[in-house]
């Protein structure tokens, strides 16, 4: 549709790592959901910089984490300091990003239109 969601990242490491990303938009069209995630919880590449990016959509509601849910394990939230929200960016914090990325979740709003 009207929503474009692009992550963007330098890392080092990995061993053919397998990552997903899901688009979803709400019945009314007005909430656009971008999930990026490593399905099998805890990455090992070492991210130096990571930016995900909305277009289309104001975000209302952002989270990283420094490890994805799975099995027993709960998403581990990275700390608030590490990285940074904008109207449309989620990206990492210069000097404070500690360099662990398995799951970004976004959730954006569309502009409202009036009538």
């Amino acid at each position: 549709g009207d929503y474009t969601c692009t992550f963007t990242y330098s890392a080092q490491g990995g061993t053919n790592e397998q990552w997903q990303m899901n688009l979803e938009v709400n019945a009314d069209n007005q909430l656009f959901s971008c999930f990026i995630w490593r399905p099998q919880g805890k990455s090992y590449l070492f991210f130096t910089q990571f930016k995900a990016e909305v277009k289309g959509a104001k975000i209302e509601h952002a989270m990283a984490y420094s490890q994805a849910a799975v099995g027993a394990q709960s998403d581990i939230p990275l700390k608030q300091e590490e990285f940074e929200v904008t109207e449309t960016t989620v990206s990492h914090r210069e000097g404070k990003f500690r360099f662990e990325l398995s799951k970004l979740t976004i959730v954006a709003k569309a502009p409202h239109q009036e009538l």
